[in-house]
């Protein structure tokens, strides 16, 4: 009985909360719960997002964020603890998107959601240029806006602030909340992008060289967990990292343009020539895959 009767004070509080704001203010909380939901909900669906050696493991965006944002000795030190980092960030977006939509601490909401916004323009888009096609700045300009004008509705309205003093349960609620989805994403999950892992260490075999025709091209996962692409002419064999050093996405070879793309930001990389950029946004080459032909067989080097 006391649990429904603070799952009612729950949603009365939101309700009433709705109803007392302006139209303009009810889009921007709208909009920015909805997105913070929906972003947890893509990570907690993506099977692969917690898997190491998976094209979209949480490991292989911070490998990408450390080499090109201005704060990578940072993510340098996440990298060693990627799947409690994926899964702290999925956790919080879930939280910040149920709390904006529920009124629950909305300051501390409002708050988060600017500091993650603000950490992923650092992270991912500090070198998108020009700036406006950066969306992490917008949503860090979106929710310093929506955080003032908390602020200022709170010094004409008391029971904000009060709401926030008597909301310990209401905070708790939604942390279950936001756990209880992430755990339902993998009932609901996606196929994990699989390439063929053949390199568990190094030496280790990665596919026949009979079975790579000159000119062409093989995706594998590197002796470190990342995706790599390997390609074979007729001087020999090379391979690269396949995450872009932009923001961490992972490239794939378009055989029209005869580069590797990355599908997020557009960033494009010259295979025979050592993976320079073509291409912008991002700005340093391909980390280089050491391989060598070892009787029949292709290994990591």
């Amino acid at each position: 009985m006391h649990l429904m009767s603070m799952i009612q004070s729950y949603v009365r509080t939101a309700t009433s909360s709705w109803r007392n704001q302006a139209p303009a203010f009810r889009i921007m909380r709208l909009w920015l719960g909805i997105t913070w939901i929906y972003a947890g909900w893509d990570k907690a669906t993506d099977s692969g997002f917690l898997t190491p050696g998976s094209s979209t493991y949480i490991g292989t965006q911070l490998s990408g964020y450390s080499t090109q944002s201005p704060m990578g000795f940072a993510f340098n030190k996440l990298i060693e603890h990627a799947t409690l980092v994926g899964g702290f960030v999925m956790i919080s977006e879930f939280a910040i998107g149920l709390a904006t939509l529920f009124w629950v601490a909305p300051r501390l909401a409002a708050f988060g959601g600017f500091s993650m916004s603000l950490g992923l323009w650092l992270a991912s888009s500090f070198h998108v240029s020009p700036y406006f096609l950066a969306s992490d700045t917008a949503y860090a300009v979106l929710w310093l806006s929506y955080l003032l004008l908390l602020n200022s509705n709170g010094k004409r309205k008391g029971f904000n602030m009060s709401l926030e003093r008597r909301s310990v349960l209401r905070v708790g609620i939604t942390g279950a909340l936001a756990v209880a989805f992430a755990g339902a994403g993998k009932f609901f999950a996606k196929a994990a992008p699989t390439t063929t892992n053949s390199a568990a260490g190094k030496g280790a075999k990665i596919i026949k060289l009979a079975s790579l025709k000159v000119g062409g091209n093989h995706n594998f996962v590197a002796s470190n967990g990342a995706p790599a692409i390997l390609f074979r002419t007729k001087t020999g064999v090379f391979a690269y990292s396949a995450i872009c050093t932009h923001q961490g996405c992972t490239v794939s070879y378009s055989s029209s343009s005869k580069t590797l793309k990355c599908p997020c930001h557009g960033a494009e990389f010259d295979p025979n020539k050592s993976a320079k950029v073509v291409t912008g946004p991002a700005q340093t080459p391909l980390g280089k895959v050491k391989v060598a032909v070892s009787g029949a067989w292709i290994i990591e080097a």
